[in-house]
């Protein structure tokens, strides 16, 4: 079995840590480099910094806050927000991340998939989605989760692992930030169309939602989470402990 991976999210706006419920009702909750260090020392396997308002608002993401996250964490680091051009994806890399996460600017821009992979590596580039289900369907939402493109799910993700994507990252609107556990049926319908590593988003509440994770779908690489780990509801030694000790290969 291969090792299943616990990754944090840092949702960033104007240069804080912050997070809400389905996309909405966004919380201050501190400062991305401090919280950073701090999931780093406490066995977090990856860390996701996501610069939620990049896209919507046109810029560039945060580059000084990369530099200083990545400087001060010994985990690989996933930079997401903002990235549209391969110049945009050059530069995150060029401050520290290890990964650069591409939604948007994918969706707009399919070849960047293809061309980041080439230039970089397909090790290096992630392809995110945020997806709703839509009369049934899941559909692919961009722009913070507010303009439903249209496109079906599981079959651009499948195209962005044709492309060169190294690596999915599978976030429900539905279930984000509401603590009811991971979109298990969404996952399953991805997990079943396509080869490339998976990372399930949006839901988790408690240590047996990962587990419920892992053990429904062993196909499953991570699981990402953030509001329960900023807030204090579970800490991550704790989490790796009851993975391990339900037969789930974690690193401890």
């Amino acid at each position: 079995m291969n090792t299943k991976k616990i990754i944090a999210c840092l949702d960033i706006k104007d240069g804080r840590v912050v997070k809400g419920v389905n996309f909405l009702g966004l919380r201050d909750v501190s400062s991305p480099v401090e919280l950073g260090k701090f999931y780093s020392d406490s066995g977090v396997d990856e860390l996701v910094l996501y610069d939620i308002t990049a896209s919507t608002e046109r810029r560039r993401i945060l580059s000084e806050i990369i530099r200083q996250v990545a400087g001060c964490i010994s985990v690989p680091l996933t930079v997401a927000g903002g990235v549209a051009t391969l110049e945009d994806f050059g530069a995150v890399l060029d401050c520290g991340a290890d990964k650069v996460s591409i939604n948007s600017g994918a969706l707009k821009n399919p070849d960047l998939i293809s061309e980041a992979a080439k230039k970089h590596g397909s090790h290096s580039v992630v392809l995110a989605i945020d997806a709703k289900r839509v009369n049934g369907a899941f559909h692919v939402f961009s722009n913070g989760g507010m303009v439903d493109t249209g496109l079906k799910a599981v079959e651009w993700l499948k195209r962005g692992g044709e492309l060169g994507a190294g690596e999915l990252v599978v976030n429900s609107i539905d279930t984000d930030g509401v603590k009811g556990g991971f979109d298990l049926p969404m996952l399953k319908a991805v997990s079943e169309a396509v080869s490339v590593p998976i990372v399930a988003s949006g839901g988790a509440g408690c240590i047996d939602d990962f587990i419920d994770l892992f053990r429904t779908l062993p196909a499953i690489d991570a699981g990402l989470a953030a509001s329960i780990f900023h807030f204090g509801e579970v800490a991550i030694p704790d989490l790796k402990r009851a993975l391990h000790d339900n037969g789930i290969n974690v690193r401890l």
